[in-house]
């Protein structure tokens, strides 16, 4: 019988992560499994609290968004500790990729008999940020911008914070001048944002990289090129089923390690938490991570 240990972020989505938790956790203590509860008082906390479980063989359950999700899985990654997923954001996109059931009977079941699979991670480093391991994807630029506004906001929660923080970023944007090497060849492109994509999904469900997979080994990077503002408006709208990749200013490159640099000061983001400048350097850790998820669910591509 596994033994699970529950890292849970309180801020995440208010009190949401206690109402996922408790249910989750009655069903899977009636099944005879012991679950332990530890709050975190920061994603460095978490961090911690996570490694020292994994280190005794108890599977770690990452309670929270997606930057929960990164921060306990990427302390895991490398390690053969099994990590679980319990979706308490407001994104949620991992758990997304994942296609991870909604109801608690059907995640207790997986969290008990599941077989845990692997599944890549990213290595993110720059000159402004520790080295840090993350899940989903790193991005640079309008939408960094966008998800600082929506972390930020007081008013807005949910999606309407997504929409709202990205209608700001886009109406201040101005193109900028990426430079973007993927596996040692370079590439200069002037645009909205560049993004190295582990996951299909980010910024609240959108299919940033329809065909991305979480177990190939490689990342997608989708650049998407300098438009004018309407047009860029009808790009974002197409995020929400991928048809976006279609357009001639979406291009998707794939590569091992990304390196994004920018003519001036450009902020990026991975999995809604990270907020730091360019240049960075994202890098896959193929199959580093060991994770309680549906069969087929890690590499099955978008619909």
């Amino acid at each position: 019988m596994r033994q699970f240990t529950a890292v849970v972020n309180p801020a995440a989505g208010g009190s949401r992560g206690a109402a996922a938790l408790l249910p989750l956790a009655r069903l899977l203590r009636e099944a005879g499994a012991e679950v332990e509860v530890e709050h975190s008082r920061g994603l460095d906390h978490a961090r911690t609290l996570a490694r020292r479980p994994a280190a005794i063989g108890r599977v770690v359950l990452a309670v929270g968004g997606d930057g929960m999700a990164g921060c306990v899985g990427g302390a895991l990654a490398g390690t053969d500790a099994p990590f679980g997923l319990v979706p308490a954001g407001r994104g949620n996109d991992f758990a997304r990729a994942l296609e991870l059931p909604n109801r608690p009977e059907e995640l207790a079941e997986l969290l008990l008999n599941g077989r845990p699979r692997p599944v890549d991670a990213i290595e993110v480093r720059s000159a402004f940020h520790d080295r840090t391991v993350v899940l989903g994807s790193v991005y640079a630029g309008v939408d960094a911008v966008a998800n600082r506004h929506a972390n930020n906001s007081r008013l807005l929660r949910g999606a309407a914070s997504y929409y709202a923080g990205g209608l700001r970023a886009i109406l201040a944007w101005r193109p900028a001048d990426y430079r973007i090497t993927v596996d040692g060849v370079r590439y200069e492109r002037r645009g909205y944002t560049v993004v190295a994509a582990n996951s299909r999904f980010y910024g609240f469900g959108r299919r940033i990289a329809p065909d991305a997979r979480l177990d190939d080994g490689l990342l997608d990077v989708v650049v998407i090129n300098d438009a004018p503002k309407p047009l860029f408006f009808t790009v974002m709208n197409e995020l929400k089923d991928g048809t976006h990749v279609r357009r001639p200013q979406v291009e998707v490159l794939r590569g091992r390690e990304v390196r994004i640099e920018a003519d001036r000061d450009v902020p990026y983001g991975a999995d809604g938490e990270v907020d730091a400048a360019l240049p960075v350097t994202a890098r896959v850790l193929p199959g580093a991570l060991s994770i309680l998820a549906p069969n087929g669910s890690a590499d099955r591509p978008a619909d």
